[in-house]
């Protein structure tokens, strides 16, 4: 696998925080997972990924929060299930976050509503929810453009406070 040369800058410096992840997704941003696993250092970082893809495991993850499924409550659901994930997977004293990404990109069906995303990361003081209007663009090429959003933000979160 290809990972940019951008993106592997980002993902080193994710990596060479102490900083430990649980990551959630739903639709969109396991491009940016692999990209992560790509680049050496992964195994220090990640606790654990899910893709809840099916509408039943995402209710589990949100506790059947009456939200779309695309929302930033959602994405919200999804962050602080992670990080209580990442809590009851850490052995030791590190930071923790927890990433919850939501997304409706293009796809082979009849669908309602725009393409778009939300992205929610859970740390233990700060609770973070941004929002991604997606264009006209491919499948593919959308699911760079939410992965590459998801990295930058990891790495954002992962970063010293100046």
């Amino acid at each position: 696998m290809i990972v940019p040369n951008d993106i592997a800058t980002q993902i080193s410096a994710i990596h060479a925080s102490p900083t430990r992840l649980v990551l959630v997704f739903a639709g969109a941003g396991s491009l940016g997972l692999a990209w992560l696993h790509a680049i050496a250092g992964s195994s220090r970082t990640i606790l654990e990924a899910v893709d809840a893809y099916a509408p039943r495991s995402l209710a589990d993850i949100t506790d059947h929060l009456a939200a779309p499924a695309v929302s930033a409550a959602t994405a919200q659901a999804m962050a602080t299930w992670a990080y209580r994930r990442a809590q009851a997977l850490s052995e030791g004293n590190w930071p923790l976050l927890g990433v919850g990404l939501t997304a409706a990109i293009r796809t082979d069906r009849q669908r309602r509503g725009t393409d778009h995303a939300f992205l929610a990361i859970q740390s233990a003081t700060t609770l973070n929810i941004e929002h991604l209007a997606l264009s006209q663009q491919s499948r593919i090429e959308q699911e760079i453009q939410v992965s590459r959003w998801l990295i930058a933000a990891v790495e954002r979160a992962v970063a010293p406070a100046p």
